[in-house]
């Protein structure tokens, strides 16, 4: 029984160490999306992908103010000079970004040529939302991958932004990142979470049986593991 327990415990720690990536984003780990450049090219603005493919970070401390523009080409999300960080509840993009594949409902009020609705969410100056521009979205991988361990091109992609009066975007490149060094595929480190869990689980399970079964005092119910 002692080796039974030992080998469960190791092989979730195994696992746990091993999938360091799947439990830290939010991001799908089978894609890597990259920004190639910015415009325009001004001081204090700064951009970056985050959790892999799953989202867009923007710093604005150009003392301008920063427009995000959303799918429809409305006015989306803003950072003004002094940092204040606003949302427009008209844009359709304010309800799609709930959901990474936007299956949610958009209020009729929410459309391209509505007047922005703004709401002030920070005032720190950085905003990150998710944007279903720079992600594959679709469950079943796209048709460019046919062999799933190599590095392959998805898609270019571009969001537009506007600095002050000066109109400009993030343009970006969607890749299937494949495998490393002969590894696993990084999809399967979810999996090896899971059994972590599992393994984890059973350890916990086992112990609370025989501590209820073995008699007081006994060595079973003074074992400690």
């Amino acid at each position: 029984m002692f080796r039974l327990r030992l080998v469960v415990v190791v092989s979730a720690l195994f696992a746990l160490a091993a999938a360091p990536a799947a439990l830290a984003h939010q991001g799908n780990p089978n894609y890597r999306s990259v920004i190639d450049r910015v415009s325009p090219k001004v001081s204090g603005l700064r951009l970056q992908v985050l959790n892999l493919d799953d989202r867009l970070e923007l710093q604005n401390t150009t003392g301008k103010t920063v427009l995000v523009k959303g799918y429809q080409g409305e006015p989306y999300a803003r950072i003004l000079g002094n940092g204040t960080v606003q949302v427009n509840r008209n844009s359709p993009a304010y309800y799609l970004n709930d959901d990474r594949f936007g299956a949610v409902k958009v209020p009729a009020t929410a459309k391209a040529g509505a007047t922005p609705d703004w709401q002030v969410v920070d005032r720190a100056g950085r905003f990150q939302w998710h944007d279903h521009r720079i992600h594959w979205m679709s469950k079943i991988a796209p048709k460019q991958v046919t062999d799933t361990s190599k590095r392959t091109k998805v898609f270019d992609w571009t969001v537009p932004v506007q600095v002050g009066s000066t109109k400009g975007s993030v343009d970006g490149t969607l890749f299937w990142a494949g495998t490393k060094n002969g590894g696993a595929p990084v999809a399967a480190y979810g999996g090896l979470a899971a059994i972590a869990l599992l393994g984890l689980g059973a350890v916990m399970v086992v112990r609370r049986r025989r501590a209820d079964s073995a008699p007081v005092g006994s060595a079973e119910e003074a074992e400690a593991w």
